[in-house]
């Protein structure tokens, strides 16, 4: 039976995002949906380690098991790093896509593009079910804020995120090539030896 790895997240396209990226290691993900008296993990670090180790280590001593906990977020220069650690409740309510990305276009209105350099990042966070630490990994891509909605894909700021090289925002571009660049599937990338020698012993 393959070892059941917690996702820290209830966020339903997060889980899959993550089950898309760590698609080929046997181990069975699940998010926090399937654990209803998981505890909610107050994110009040002032960095996004702070809030990845804190949420891997509450909710696996909870759940007494392996959980793999992340912060990610984006960091624009012309803001002095907003939205940061508060992307998620850039407007104020966790979680509202429209009202963080009408803000941070707002923010930015009249900006020159080659003042819109943004980059996000991702921190990941492992924790054994008795709550110990075992380790973070981070990932970042770097790009630039558009003025523009474009692509359907993704969440967050995705669509207002553009990969210069690619010509086209991470609203757009596909699942493949996603994977291939993100933040979080570099992050997840550099954390793969700590699970295997953790989860597939």
């Amino acid at each position: 039976m393959a070892t059941l790895l917690v996702l820290g997240t209830r966020n339903p396209k997060k889980l899959q995002e993550l089950q898309e990226i760590l698609a080929d290691l046997p181990v069975e993900l699940a998010d926090l949906n399937r654990f209803p008296d998981a505890p909610e993990v107050i994110e009040d670090g002032k960095k996004f380690e702070d809030n990845a180790r804190k949420k891997a280590t509450e909710l696996s001593k909870a759940l007494n098991h392996w959980v793999l906990a992340e912060d990610s977020g984006l960091v624009v220069s012309a803001l002095k790093g907003e939205p940061g650690v508060y992307s998620a409740r850039y407007a104020g309510k966790q979680g509202d896509d429209a009202a963080n990305n009408a803000l941070l276009l707002q923010k930015l209105s009249g900006q020159p593009p080659e003042l819109c350099a943004a980059y996000y990042i991702c921190v990941a966070a492992l924790s054994d079910p008795q709550g110990r630490g075992v380790g973070t990994t981070e990932g970042r891509c770097h790009g630039r804020i558009i003025s523009e909605y474009r692509g359907g894909g993704g969440f967050g700021y995705d669509p207002l995120f553009l990969i210069p090289e690619y010509h086209q925002t991470f609203g757009e571009l596909s699942s493949r090539v996603k994977h291939a660049l993100s933040h979080r599937a570099k992050a997840l990338e550099r954390m793969r030896p700590m699970l295997r020698d953790n989860l597939l012993r």
